[in-house]
């Protein structure tokens, strides 16, 4: 289950601390592990001084919340947090949004885009300014009726059942594909759902001219989180998001979970 150990790469600007928020309120539902991790560049002292205190001041924020703090060297921190995400097991890494983007919307930065295109575990983005509820209240996949999303459907009903939340399953009508075929996919990803978990999963197509609109047109739940497979052209255990899925991430309210290819 996603949330057994969790990493969050820690800044010291509101992006860190959105990040450094949902993290630890996953790892509360979930029982998991939590890694707080600030990244710094080679050759620098400077900044592995600035790195620890930055991990102090996270500790402030988390107070007595249980988190082991580790720095780490990288020339990216997009790929420091890969690393060190694989060096001690964790299954999800929690990023913020980058400075700049809107409120309740999530920016892509350099380290988040790194991630989504060679992380090998799942990667979780907050919007910015982004609160976490106590628990969560709903799974939410992105469908698209390729192998990948099949896959995806079983894992999140397994997720969803454990934490004891609804299913839902969306699917974008943006006016350039047959409806019917849609909701045709759609019932059959709802009857794996229920084949593989016997969990009843809500479906639902969200129609509008581009994906901000349709999106916008779903109702979201204090406490939901939204889950996208990774696109099929991602190597074997790798995240690799699609444009679709990348225009999705951008107009979502709520956190998104991109899980690698394969994920198991």
């Amino acid at each position: 289950m996603i949330g057994a150990h969790v990493i969050v790469g820690y800044t010291s600007d509101q992006g860190g601390k959105d990040a450094l928020a949902l993290g630890s309120a996953i790892t509360r539902v979930t029982g998991g592990e939590l890694t707080i991790a600030t990244i710094y560049p080679p050759g620098s002292p400077g900044l592995a001084v600035e790195a620890q205190a930055n991990l102090a001041h996270a500790a402030e924020e988390l107070g007595q919340a249980p988190a082991e703090y580790l720095t780490f060297e990288s020339r990216g921190a997009g790929r420091g947090l890969s690393v060190l995400a694989g060096r001690i097991r964790a299954d999800l890494i929690v990023v913020g949004s980058a400075e700049g983007g809107r409120s309740g919307r999530i920016e892509i930065g350099s380290t988040s885009d790194h991630l989504l295109h060679l992380s090998s575990e799942a990667v979780m983005l907050a919007p910015a300014q982004y609160v976490p509820s106590e628990e969560p209240a709903r799974l939410t996949l992105a469908y698209v009726h390729r192998p990948q999303c099949d896959a995806a459907v079983e894992q999140v009903a397994h997720a969803a059942l454990r934490l004891g939340v609804p299913l839902r399953l969306i699917t974008l009508d943006l006016r350039t594909e047959d409806p019917g075929k849609l909701m045709d996919d759609l019932a059959l990803a709802v009857r794996l759902a229920w084949e593989s978990t016997g969990i009843e999963a809500e479906s639902e197509v969200a129609e509008g001219h581009d994906v901000a609109a349709a999106l916008e047109g779903l109702d979201w739940l204090p406490g939901e989180l939204l889950v996208c497979a990774a696109s099929e052209d991602a190597q074997p255990h790798r995240v690799f998001l699609g444009e679709l899925a990348m225009k999705v991430l951008r107009a979502s309210s709520c956190p998104v979970t991109v899980l690698p290819r394969g994920f198991s």
